[in-house]
């Protein structure tokens, strides 16, 4: 039996593609707004095979989120559906049905009834809906994970901006355009770590 979950660790089961970067983003920046921390299937190391590493992560992880927004058909020459996303909501669900009291999982969407059409098994699961926004991403994190004096959506928002905005300085440091590179999930932590820290120490009650 594995050890209880971190209890402010967050799984984020996204798709890692750049048009999803600005999302991907806003799930890190505003997780640490609501002093909860993500992570991420890159960030492991290797060593074991890739499937066994994500699950003992998703294991660790108290929440889980499975963004099942980008399920179009990837572009020609390579066109083909995207399971990853799936596969990992799957895995997560059967961890959650045998060990009810140690993970809680998501899903979020982009579109309002479209779930019932990709994943109809999922009928009665009501998905958290960020209509392809980082604003959208916020708000649903608020409303999903309930926190004493968190913070408003419009000022997540401005934090989010302010590191999208650093955003392409990160990938330079690093030497990678892949957004989702182990180095830059680090580094995009550390920095809304910090400014989540800021923000707490600046906002009233805090």
């Amino acid at each position: 039996m594995p050890p209880p979950p971190d209890p402010v660790a967050v799984f984020l089961n996204v798709p890692y593609d750049k048009e999803f970067s600005s999302l991907y983003v806003a799930y890190i920046v505003g997780l640490y707004q609501l002093n909860l921390v993500p992570h991420l299937a890159s960030e492991v190391p290797g060593g074991k095979r890739r499937l066994n590493r994500v699950f003992e992560l998703i294991q660790s992880c108290r929440y889980s989120i499975h963004d099942l927004s980008r399920v179009e058909i990837s572009p020609a020459p390579a066109a083909a559906p995207r399971f990853n996303m799936p596969l990992e909501l799957g895995m997560t669900i059967t961890w959650e049905i045998l060990n009810p009291d140690h993970h809680t999982w998501f899903v979020w969407e982009s579109e309002p009834f479209r779930l019932q059409r990709s994943a109809s098994d999922l009928d009665g699961t009501d998905p958290y809906i960020h209509e392809g926004t980082p604003e959208g991403v916020l708000r649903e994190l608020r409303n999903a994970f309930s926190r004493d004096n968190a913070p408003s959506v419009p000022e997540m928002l401005t934090v989010y901006r302010f590191v999208d905005k650093h955003f392409d300085s990160i990938l330079l440091r690093n030497g990678t355009s892949n957004p989702y590179d182990r180095s830059v999930f680090n580094e995009l932590c550390r920095f809304s770590s910090s400014l989540a820290r800021i923000a707490n120490q600046t906002r009233p009650g805090g």
